[in-house]
């Protein structure tokens, strides 16, 4: 498994944002396709909100890579 580690600079990200910027999706519409198929999930719960307003202290998981989101 792969880990990533986030440092939120902001109030919060988005979930396609955020897989975007790490290069686990391509493109922003990747990332949007990744979460409507179901393959996300934050905290353990699979998420189907494309654009989840992501605020610090959460797991994504995606296939093998695991992003923490930590706030700054």
């Amino acid at each position: 498994m792969t880990q990533h580690t986030f440092p939120l600079d902001r109030e919060f990200i988005e979930l396609n944002i955020l897989l975007k910027l790490l290069g686990i999706a391509s493109s922003g519409g990747a990332a949007k396709a990744m979460v409507a198929a179901g393959l996300v999930s934050v905290d353990g719960v699979v998420e189907s909100r494309k654009t989840r307003k992501l605020r610090g202290n959460e797991t994504v998981r995606v296939g093998d890579e695991e992003i923490r989101v930590l706030t700054a």
